[in-house]
């Protein structure tokens, strides 16, 4: 018997990842915020994540389906075991069962990647749509010929690759929604471990979908200097060269450029994860960071910037205190302990971090 958040469960022949503890523990207090009545678990496996928003929020009706009877027998005896009312189990392939019924909130949270599913999903999801992808490999580009084939996107490989499968994940679905005039809002994305993590609410309306679609866009990267540039919109626009050192840039997307974090939606999520049972303080640390973010796009390594200076990495949040004193806005991120969001051009960072050295001298 494993117990996670407040239920008790039997995994023994279902699949069961005890390494999303915290996804599932952020995903209760999300939808404790959003007052969700509807949600479907598409995937469900053992049925803990669906479980545990039964058992911990106010969801008045929680539908589990696997396509496995084992896994359904599996949810049977665990809804019993927790003594929950509130749940309905479907033994169907996900995609049919989104493609015949409507849901307020769908959750998919498959094992690899959440593409096979999309499209049925965005058909269902009448208001929220939660997705997992652990395919971060094609994602981020590390695979580049699979992350072009599920995501109809160029992922690039660069320091910022963590944010990158984040927001190629992201465009294709307003892409897919945006197909059936669907609009898209992120309220939460974040990459932890080995997956990718968003929460996105859904609307109706031609128009809707029109304006969502002007957050989409390309990304041109110079491997040699880092630098890069956004090109908003659905025409690639790309120079083919760098703006600051000339030489030959590469080009990823589409993929989305617009704000990816809601921080009001985020500070109630973290006022409601402070009641969930057992969550644990690094699920914290992740929501605070993520709401400290500014809406930039990608972010710098601050240690790849200093190794390609040749100077000594001084504090972060010196460089971000820097960046603000010049004009510029600047914050941590949670994509990565040295990384720094900021709309200041590269030579700007280049120009802090060449006098870092002086500058720590001055400050003691």
């Amino acid at each position: 018997m494993i117990r996670e958040g407040a239920i008790s469960f039997n995994a023994e022949g279902a699949f069961y990842n005890p390494r999303m503890v915290l996804n599932r523990d952020v995903g209760v207090a999300v939808t404790r915020v959003l007052k969700i009545t509807q949600y479907l678990d598409a995937l469900a496996a053992s049925g803990v994540r669906g479980l545990r928003i039964a058992k911990e929020t106010d969801v008045e009706k929680v539908i589990l389906n696997d396509v496995s009877r084992r896994a359904c027998s599996l949810i049977e005896e665990n809804i019993k075991l927790n003594s929950l009312s509130n749940c309905e189990i479907c033994c169907s392939n996900a995609n049919v069962l989104m493609h015949q019924r409507r849901f307020e909130a769908v959750d998919l949270d498959p094992f690899g990647s959440p593409a096979p599913f999309l499209a049925a999903a965005s058909r269902s999801a009448g208001s929220y749509l939660f997705i997992t992808a652990t395919d971060t490999a094609p994602l981020c580009g590390a695979h580049l010929k699979s992350g072009i084939r599920k995501y109809q996107a160029v992922p690039v490989k660069t320091d910022y690759h963590r944010e990158m499968g984040a927001r190629i994940l992201l465009g294709t679905v307003a892409r897919e929604l945006a197909r059936i005039d669907k609009a898209v809002y992120p309220l939460l994305a974040h990459v932890t471990d080995h997956y990718v993590r968003l929460y996105l609410e859904v609307k109706k309306g031609a128009r809707l979908a029109d304006k969502t679609l002007k957050m989409m866009g390309y990304l041109e990267h110079c491997h040699e200097c880092r630098s890069w540039r956004t090109i908003p919109g659905m025409e690639c626009r790309s120079q083919g060269s760098c703006d600051l050192c000339g030489r030959k840039t590469v080009t990823a997307g589409p993929l989305w450029l617009g704000p990816i974090q809601d921080r009001d939606l985020i500070g109630r999520a973290i006022d409601e994860l402070e009641d969930v049972k057992g969550r644990s303080d690094r699920a914290l640390r992740l929501l605070q960071s993520c709401g400290e973010e500014i809406d930039e796009p990608m972010y710098y390594d601050h240690h790849r910037l200093c190794k390609d200076l040749k100077t000594t990495p001084g504090r972060i949040d010196d460089l971000i205190e820097d960046l603000r004193a010049m004009g510029w806005e600047a914050s941590r991120t949670h994509f990565s302990g040295v990384g720094v969001k900021t709309n200041a051009p590269l030579g700007s960072i280049q120009e802090i971090l060449s006098g870092a050295e002086l500058n720590d001298i001055k400050r003691h």
